[in-house]
């Protein structure tokens, strides 16, 4: 709640000199404007700072620094663990700012920090340009950037953040920086992955690809098929080029019938990408075949039905370089066992662009061509305590059950509070270079609610 130790005065002067809003405990729009897309996160900040510019970025960090306030940073608020919010700390919302510029005559563009994926895309689309994000519309572009962006677009334009130019950003000590290949190149190596941990960034440059109409979509199959399913998946992404990227998924159906399915996405001829994904198709009798030509803001709009905001979602994640026929008989079972409706278990091939730069170059290091597992329950809210955590179990358990077949590093985006140990595995040999970045720019661990990089100087 409120925090009583925070200065009348310097109160009043922070909300004098802010081009946004500030938002408090008691006014009427304090309630709606702390709550984050994941409805399990229920968290009471003193304070929020809804930032118009960067200027309001750079106050709101000087604010929190003199007050000792902890900070919460939030721009699509997508953070499966609540890293977006905080109790009776400040959240810098940057969620108004959304300018988006683009140069189709250079293929760039200048985005802010609170434009979502869908925003991004609608924008860039218009030129026959986009860079390659991740599969709801309503994800902020922030975030997933700089977690690292697994997306339909992977093989053929790698990560999202394998297309970032730059950024500008306010550090911890409340300096705004242009961090690029040639300025503060140790702070550009780390924010490609290394998530929030260095400081607040305000915009981000991209350069953009051409990206026409995409041959795309689910088709789904009985989940009695599940494993003719998962194999059949296993020996077509083993041969797709990096045009073609495919997922699969042990899901429901948008009318809550279970099933087994492959999505596909060919950012190529329309008829050469009908060639390809035939032999998805040769299993017979699907109980939907919904891959059709479409947009990109189509595609990643596709799947926002299955995750609204105010449902309550817990995730876990491994990364597996082979799919043993091991794994699709402990995932069948476990989809056989689920304890809601909406329990996703799916699988991304990571391969071409993606896993052709070396491991070093960015702090993103699970390079390797390689599938990421991602366990992801969702319930309405309604449900009791015990309830909620028997969902929480199922998770748990299927994630523990799948590790003798991971490897050590994880997609960051997905991870819940998994604690130092595994932040340190999930970045490899990459862990002590960032933390010495982090050493430069945050000393104090001024931002530490991420997937936190401790420092490791003397305070």
């Amino acid at each position: 709640m409120f925090d009583k130790t925070i200065k009348t005065e310097a109160l009043q002067d922070f909300k004098t000199h802010l081009h946004g809003e500030l938002i408090a405990p008691g006014d009427d729009t304090y309630d709606s404007a702390r709550k984050v897309w994941n409805g399990m996160i229920d968290k009471y900040p003193a304070l929020i700072a809804l930032c118009a510019d960067v200027a309001d970025v750079f106050r709101s960090v000087q604010f929190a620094r003199t007050q000792q306030l902890v900070v919460a940073v939030r721009s699509g608020g997508h953070s499966y663990p609540g890293h977006s919010t905080c109790d009776g700390g400040l959240v810098i919302d940057l969620s108004r700012m959304k300018a988006i510029q683009v140069d189709p005559g250079k293929r760039t563009a200048r985005v802010q920090a609170g434009v979502t994926l869908g925003e991004c895309i609608r924008e860039m689309q218009k030129f026959g340009l986009a860079i390659p994000v991740g599969t709801a519309s309503e994800t902020g572009l922030a975030g997933l950037t700089l977690g690292g962006g697994l997306g339909w677009l992977m093989g053929k334009y790698g990560l999202t953040m394998d297309s970032l130019l730059a950024v500008e950003m306010v550090t911890a000590d409340g300096r705004v920086l242009r961090a690029s290949s040639n300025e503060h190149p140790d702070l550009f190596w780390a924010v490609r992955g290394g998530g929030g941990n260095f400081g607040i960034v305000t915009s981000f440059e991209f350069l953009l690809h051409p990206v026409d109409t995409l041959l795309a979509g689910l088709i789904f199959y009985p989940v009695d098929r599940s494993i003719e399913v998962l194999q059949l998946y296993r020996e077509f992404s083993r041969s797709t080029p990096d045009e073609l990227t495919a997922y699969a998924a042990l899901t429901t159906m948008p009318n809550g019938v279970a099933g087994a399915a492959i999505g596909v996405c060919y950012c190529g001829s329309l008829k050469e990408g009908e060639r390809l994904i035939a032999p998805i198709r040769t299993l017979g009798s699907p109980l939907a075949d919904m891959i059709r030509p479409m947009s990109y803001l189509e595609l990643i709009s596709m799947l926002d039905a299955g995750v609204p905001r105010g449902h309550s979602y817990y995730s876990k994640a491994h990364s597996l370089k082979h799919l043993d026929d091991e794994v699709f008989q402990i995932m069948f079972d476990y989809s056989a066992m689920r304890t809601t409706p909406v329990e996703q278990i799916t699988l991304q091939h990571v391969h071409g662009a993606a896993s052709r730069i070396d491991p070093s170059e960015t702090a993103f290091a699970l390079r390797e061509e390689h599938y990421a597992f991602q366990l992801m329950t969702s319930w309405n809210g309604e449900e009791t305590t015990s309830q909620a955590g028997t969902h929480i179990d199922w998770t748990r358990r299927l994630w523990a059950e799948i590790e003798p077949f991971a490897v050590a590093e994880t997609y960051a985006n997905y991870l819940e509070d998994e604690g130092e140990a595994h932040i340190r595995t999930s970045y490899g040999a990459n862990y002590k270079r960032l933390a010495r970045v982090k050493n430069v720019y945050d000393p104090t661990n001024f931002f530490h609610l991420n997937q936190n990089i401790k420092p490791t100087v003397e305070r």
